[in-house]
């Protein structure tokens, strides 16, 4: 009974370990889409450089700290769940995937509003339109959409094998 218990925690663990990668994968393609692939997008043929120089001369600029900081907020949420599955505060394998999917869910309003900000830079400097012209960030829409859908299984359906009664 013991090595079964120790097997579904360790079971646990992993899985909240997968879905901290899960999201830190996310949040690092997120930062990269608002600070290097987009404005490269947004301005064809300028470098990274030119782009920021663009912006400081019309007194714009995009905030490394923030976008660091925005995107950072899921994978220290994801740590956590690992922290408290490790501890054993979160006992259901349920609980830990569901947690772990919201997280991803909510990488979508999180990366719009990083991306909002440095977005308007780029719109107000090189006289565009603020969305996103790279098409990662579509990407990251439906990574969080897939995750909801994910998550809305996982909460209708219990973990049961079957709808067969045990009727005799």
């Amino acid at each position: 009974m013991g090595t079964w218990r120790s097997s579904t925690q360790s079971s646990r663990v992993m899985v909240s370990i997968l879905g901290l990668l899960a999201i830190t994968a996310y949040a690092l393609c997120a930062a990269l889409q608002i600070l290097v692939w987009n404005p490269l997008s947004a301005v064809p043929g300028a470098t990274l450089n030119e782009i920021h120089e663009g912006l400081a001369r019309r007194n714009e600029s995009i905030s490394l700290a923030a976008v660091v900081t925005w995107s950072s907020i899921g994978s220290v949420l994801g740590a956590l769940v690992v922290l408290l599955t490790a501890r054993r505060v979160i006992s259901r394998m349920r609980t830990v995937a569901i947690l772990q999917l919201l997280i991803l869910v909510l990488g979508a309003p999180m990366y719009f509003f990083a991306s909002f900000s440095p977005g308007m830079a780029l719109a107000d400097a090189f006289f565009i339109s603020g969305g996103d012209y790279s098409p990662w960030g579509r990407l990251l829409y439906l990574v969080s959409g897939t995750a909801l859908t994910g998550m809305l299984i996982v909460m209708i359906f219990r973990g049961k094998s079957g709808v067969h009664s045990a009727r005799a």
